[in-house]
């Protein structure tokens, strides 16, 4: 039996990888009665019933469908050999586990698209997912994106840079790096062996002399002529080849000109040489493992723990290290190690490019599938592969131990959490334990650049994606603290209040037309689609989905558990009074209030229905909350230096209509400072390459009008 990728939800024998039900084979399915658990058979048969309509239009045919709630967010994103018996298998009700069961009762509408191949469905799955992060899927929660090195190819000098993001700028690529540390240190060892620049294009246009990396021989100055421009783009091409993969032909290229130098007595010129080398040297042994036999490979290995998981990759390229990062995917219990890995690794490759040789740590039940989907990405032949002996199997286990101890290192740090957690809401007196605290504090000076800060907690610790800065109006008066309290939380809890009022409207058209052709990951897809007849959407929508269906699933709340505030009485009643007026009254609020002498042993805590009241010195939750409140201390002040540092260092020229970042250099060319531009007549800013008449017109008027 054929299966598919691993983002289905777990089922007995019918997988999270979920294998195609070819028509033949739908027997083959046991028929205990499903297990309901928590969910009412009312909204159990409501769903069933959903799904069943829309089953009975389905083609036989590859493609793709949602699963989508009353509310109109998407529950789950699957992929299928064939639409049609994948999605009745879903309203049979039986052979399902309590997920899928709780899944299936909250579906009030799907979505389907078919494709022409089953590769094409893997990478609009993986697609979709990365973009909607369904509730029921496997996810990974680690959103920062790899750093790469960029060695650019759009200006005649190329610049070797640290990036993320998009790749919008034309050059070449090097990665992915586990760590800006690990690009950091490889472009420094690069700067020493090839001599490039670092600098961005408009420094580099404006040099009217060598800087210091210059001087300290970490370039080669090629702004000021001090090598020619052919000279400098043969290092730029040693370097690409270097990191291409060819080091043995570059270190061979530069050991032959250190001898030739040698011979001919310019022992200077040969010294420089063997630096270089030396450098070289210090990119490839500076790793904490190299390989022998493998050039460019990404290596997965998974570790299970108390029904976590975590998925540890090591980078190599060039027969280097390029380092590791430690992923821990949000996914159901009952799914296998190897269910997880396979949704992870085509769901990894979604905004990247995979290298030529990826090794896993498990079998994978389809893995000619994955590997056809990931050449199709990559747009040339990508090897996956199971080791069964030889280095790379060293390479496997290593990534195994490192998934096992970083796994191991999580719950333990997760357990110390929870505990604090605990010990939190028994000092405040709530009926639980917080999963999500909110702590706010504003920074400015006499009201100038005024901002407030928003840290949020929980069992994860410090979630820094979930922080947020608020840029306080002019129209609050300066210095009024409670006043910028309360627009802080007035803006945070009006928009909480909007999202949970959009959350309950209607469900997406489910007659939206997608287009899918063999689109690689991370990109659109395009081509032509397959019309499919759907029952009416209204036919799903009628029963509400009832109170038990919520999932008991990990993910992160949108909504605290408990609000902190950094003050004492006057900052609780106004943050009281905003949380009383957006409908939040409900939610504990807390404010600290420092102690006399500022000591961080005696503070006071402010609740409602409560007196004034402080803790035991030794009470780990007041370690806790200071820890708390300092760190919403340092996020405040350090977005008001960013955004106080912005403004002393903004220029004037920035500040007028119509002057762009050419017009500004020219005029500081022509001129040298902005001092000048300002004494300069009307005449002689006309004057000035670059610059027409309006445009020094609009100077002139702004230095001398105001």
């Amino acid at each position: 039996m054929n299966r598919e990728p691993t983002q289905h939800p777990p089922e007995p024998d019918l997988p999270d990888t979920g294998p195609a039900i070819e028509p033949e084979a739908e027997e083959a399915f046991p028929t205990p009665a499903l297990d309901l658990g928590e969910t009412a058979p009312g909204a159990l048969k409501h769903g069933i019933e959903v799904i069943a309509g829309f089953a009975k239009h389905l083609p036989n045919k590859p493609g793709v469908y949602r699963m989508f709630d009353t509310a109109g967010e998407v529950l789950y994103v699957g992929k299928a050999k064939n639409l049609k018996n994948r999605v009745t298998a879903y309203a049979r009700g039986m052979a399902h586990t309590n997920a899928v069961a709780r899944m299936i009762a909250e579906t009030a509408n799907m979505e389907f698209v078919t494709t022409g191949t089953e590769t094409e469905a893997l990478l609009l799955e993986s697609n979709l997912i990365k973009q909607l992060r369904p509730r029921y899927n496997v996810l990974l929660r680690d959103d920062k994106s790899f750093p790469y090195i960029l060695l650019s190819g759009d200006h005649e000098a190329p610049q070797i840079a640290k990036h993320r993001g998009s790749r919008q700028r034309k050059g070449d690529y090097f990665g992915p790096f586990a760590s800006v540390w690990a690009v950091e240190r490889t472009i420094d060892a690069l700067q020493k062996a090839f001599l490039l620049r670092s600098c961005t294009d408009s420094f580099y246009e404006n040099r009217t002399r060598p800087c210091l990396l210059f001087q300290i021989k970490r370039c080669a100055g090629p702004c000021t002529g001090e090598i020619a421009i052919p000279d400098y783009q043969a290092l730029a091409s040693q370097a690409r080849d270097f990191l291409s993969g060819r080091s043995s032909n570059v270190k061979q290229l530069l050991s032959t000109r250190m001898q030739e130098a040698a011979e001919e007595l310019e022992f200077e010129k040969a010294a420089r040489y063997r630096d270089r080398l030396a450098a070289l040297s210090a990119v490839q042994a500076g790793q904490d493992i190299n390989t022998q036999g493998v050039e460019e490979a990404d290596v997965f290995a998974i570790d299970e723990q108390a029904g976590q998981f975590c998925v540890e990759i090591f980078f190599f390229r060039n027969k280097q290290n390029w380092g590791n990062r430690a992923l821990f995917p949000r996914a159901d219990r009952s799914l296998t190690p190897a269910e997880v890995l396979a949704s992870v690794v085509t769901q990894f490759y979604d905004d990247k490019p995979p290298p030529r040789l990826v090794l896993l740590s498990h079998e994978l039940a389809e893995i000619d599938l994955i590997t056809q989907a990931l050449s199709a990405r990559a747009g040339r032949k990508v090897e996956v592969a199971h080791p069964k002996r030889g280095e790379r199997v060293d390479l496997v286990e290593m990534a195994r131990k490192n998934a096992r101890e970083a796994l191991s290192r999580k719950l333990a740090d997760n357990a110390g959490q929870t505990s604090l957690l605990a010990a939190l809401g028994a000092a405040f007196g709530l009926a639980k334990s917080p999963r999500r605290v909110e702590v706010y504090d504003n920074s400015h000076i006499m009201g100038t650049n005024a901002v407030g800060g928003m840290v949020v907690a929980g069992r994860d610790g410090f979630m820094k994606s979930h922080y947020r800065t608020f840029n306080i109006s002019t129209d609050t008066i300066a210095g009024d603290d409670f006043g910028m309290m309360r627009e802080v939380l007035q803006r945070r809890f009006a928009r909480l209040a909007k999202e949970a009022g959009t959350a309950t409207g209607s469900p997406p058209p489910c007659e939206e037309e997608l287009e899918v052709g063999v689109a690689p990951l991370g990109e659109p897809p395009t081509g032509g689609t397959t019309p499919i007849p759907l029952p009416s959407p209204q036919a799903g929508r009628e029963a509400p989905v009832p109170a038990t269906a919520e999932p008991d699933d990990d993910s992160f709340p949108a909504r605290p558990d408990l609000v902190i505030v950094d003050g004492g009485k006057g900052q609780f009643e106004a943050a009281r009074r905003i949380m009383a007026e957006l409908g939040a009254q409900d939610i504990p609020l807390v404010a600290i209030a420092k102690g006399e002498d500022r000591n961080a042993m005696r503070e006071t805590f402010h609740m409602a229905g409560r007196e004034p009241f402080k803790l035991q010195p030794r009470d780990p939750a007041l370690y806790f909350i200071q820890r708390l409140r300092d760190e919403a201390h340092r996020f405040a002040i350090g977005t008001h230096r960013a955004r106080r540092k912005k403004d002393t260092m903004k220029n004037p020229l920035d500040e007028i209509p119509g002057i762009g970042p050419s017009r500004k250099r020219a005029l500081l060319l022509h001129f040298g400072t902005v001092k000048a531009i300002k004494r300069a007549k009307l005449d002689d800013l006309m004057r000035t390459p670059g610059v027409n008449a309006a445009t020094a017109q609009a100077v002139h008027d702004y230095f001398h009008d105001g």
